[in-house]
């Protein structure tokens, strides 16, 4: 009878181990080349108790090496924070020192800046989703998706003469005008590319082992997403139409090229993949309307106390050669003003506040990347599904921690 009630007593305590508490260190690692990542998960058996996200294993403190540089070499900086989305990163500190100077930018520049910057969603968005698939288990659709982000980075070296980190947005306009045959180029691409987005989604939206490891997981509710600052396609898939290219007019978005805002009506992973994919289409449509509206002109302002005076020979103007020099070495000068300027990033909401001081650095700049507050919403996210979900759901997170960790 001893032994019976000694026997009991010792699977008790084995089934209490089990299910006891476990703090795991989820990390740190650098999944699918995104960055350092550590997460301390509390888990009781497969369930996820708490997310608590550690970051600071990458940071170089980009905001204070801004506040050290002028104004113009400031500027390559931000192609260094979201890495896949440089373009667009560019658009928005331009766009701040623009507001500052009251800088009037051509409309040919205009066009090509949201040319560009559609094409960075597409880049972002191949990498988010089919990432994300490697992740869960779909190998086809990340090796489909790299062959076209190559063409697209093609577009880039031809404008810019980088692969990644353009440099092409400046201040005023942009770097260079477009070469000859570019615009056709990118216009075949576009016609070629929605079959490949056709045949990721074959694979993808209708699998039913991608459907139960996307559906349900990771629901959001409109309320917590407001509460923890989320943007872009997270906030989208709770069903509120937010979308700052159409809310906050900038670069002609509303005027020459209008197009409707997806949402979801679950908030979970499988809204914000159909999301993505919607809104891959939604710049292809954009891209060839920037190709048939494209007008001619300057693609800088006319403005050369901010701006290069790139009409002008220096070999043969003393005062254009002066004037070029002192724009690049002192940089210009703001006056006492601060500034807020946001616009829709790939990821979300991506914004940049300057206070100028009288000089020609930035007195304060402070960056609000989207990816940040996506990864302190982890927690609210991950309640009480399983381990293996937290796969899924860093993936439709669409997390860099380039921007992250500054």
């Amino acid at each position: 009878m001893e032994y019976l009630i000694f026997d009991f007593g010792y699977f008790i305590f084995k089934i209490m181990k089990i299910f006891r508490p476990l703090i795991l260190n989820f990390g740190p690692q650098h999944p699918a080349a995104h960055g350092v990542l550590r997460l301390v998960v509390k888990i009781q058996g497969e369930l996820i108790k708490r997310v608590d996200p550690h970051i600071g294993l990458l940071h170089r403190g980009t905001e204070k090496l801004i506040e050290y540089k002028t104004y113009l070499q400031a500027l390559p900086y931000f192609d260094r924070l979201d890495y896949v989305s440089v373009i667009a990163n560019e658009l928005v500190y331009c766009e701040i020192l623009e507001k500052i100077g009251k800088i009037k930018v051509p409309p040919r520049a205009v066009i090509i800046r949201v040319l560009f910057v559609e094409l960075t969603r597409l880049l972002n968005h191949l990498i988010a989703i089919t990432t994300h698939a490697l992740d869960v288990g779909a190998f086809t659709p990340f090796l489909w998706a790299f062959e076209e982000r190559e063409k697209i980075i093609e577009f880039y070296e031809r404008v810019s003469g980088a692969r990644m980190h353009a440099n092409f947005i400046r201040p005023g306009g942009i770097a260079y005008d477009l070469p000859i045959g570019l615009l056709q180029d990118i216009c075949n691409f576009c016609r070629q590319f929605s079959d490949r987005i056709n045949e990721i989604e074959e694979l993808l939206t209708c699998n039913r082992i991608w459907q139960r490891r996307l559906i349900n997981i990771g629901i959001l509710s409109l309320d917590n997403a407001l509460d923890y600052g989320f943007t872009g396609a997270i906030l989208r898939s709770t069903g509120l139409p937010w979308d700052l290219r159409i809310v906050q007019l900038y670069e002609n978005y509303i005027d020459q090229l209008p197009f409707k805002i997806p949402i979801g009506f679950r908030g979970d992973s499988y809204d914000r993949y159909v999301i993505r994919i919607y809104e891959i289409r939604i710049s292809l449509q954009l891209i060839l309307q920037c190709i048939i509206y494209i007008p001619q002109g300057n693609i800088r302002a006319e403005n050369f106390k901010y701006v290069t005076n790139i009409r002008s020979d220096m070999k043969i103007s003393i005062e254009a050669l002066i004037s070029h020099f002192k724009l690049f070495s002192e940089g210009f000068v703001f006056k006492n003003k601060t500034s807020y300027c946001a616009n829709e990033a790939p990821k979300g909401e991506f914004g940049v506040y300057i206070a100028s001081n009288n000089t020609n650095k930035p007195y304060r700049c402070k960056i609000r990347a989207p990816g940040f507050y996506h990864l302190q919403g982890l927690n609210i996210l991950s309640y009480n599904h399983l381990l293996a979900d937290l796969v899924t759901i860093i993936g439709t997170s669409d997390i860099v921690f380039g921007e992250i960790d500054r």
